[in-house]
């Protein structure tokens, strides 16, 4: 081998080692940034997770509410129906009563007005069933009136006046005017928990 072959040789074990150091840089220096990438991807991915994660917590919990407010509304939805239910079911009791238990109610809710006097008035069907001697009852409970001849439109029950102070004691009045304490009375009675 002479001088130029091994001046050639040297110089390719040389380019050979220095190919090999880079490579090995190469190497070292991808293994590195793969690492860092790595470490940013998995930064990145629990972060979508960590952020996922939240937005299923507030779509469960959102999702949660809006099916307890259903439920409650459906209960509440419920209870109105059965408590107008009930309400309905105490006015026809009270047009359901025969003729003696009827002018008994309405005479025991005339005793209320008890020092009241004027002109007491009532609807066809009652003008039309009413005892004989109910003034003379309405009298002795302490209500000094006069039975009007004409009816007045009214469900049930009567209307007092005295000149321009009426007193409406209509079933459908005295239901309104105790609906909400009947409907404390009836959730205690039917949905006490």
């Amino acid at each position: 081998m002479n001088n130029a072959d091994r001046i050639l040789a040297r110089i390719n074990a040389d380019c050979d080692e220095e190919i090999k150091a880079l490579k090995k840089t190469a190497e070292l220096e991808d293994d590195a940034l793969k690492a860092s990438y790595e470490k940013k991807v998995k930064k990145r991915k629990d972060e979508i997770a960590a952020k996922a994660e939240k937005k299923v917590a507030q779509i469960n919990a959102s999702s949660k509410s809006r099916c307890e407010l259903e439920v409650r509304n459906a209960v509440l939805r419920t209870k109105r129906a059965e408590i107008d239910k009930t309400v309905g079911s105490i006015a026809s009791y009270l047009y359901s009563l025969s003729d003696e238990e009827y002018f008994a109610f309405v005479l025991k809710l005339a005793s209320r007005l008890n020092g009241s006097k004027g002109v007491i008035k009532f609807n066809q069907k009652d003008l039309n069933r009413m005892p004989s001697d109910f003034v003379g009852k309405l009298r002795d409970a302490g209500v000094d009136v006069e039975i009007d001849s004409q009816p007045i439109d009214i469900d049930g029950g009567f209307i007092l006046k005295d000149g321009d102070i009426e007193e409406n004691m209509s079933f459908s009045a005295i239901i309104s005017a105790k609906r909400d304490e009947l409907e404390d009375y009836i959730n205690r009675a039917l949905f006490a928990e």
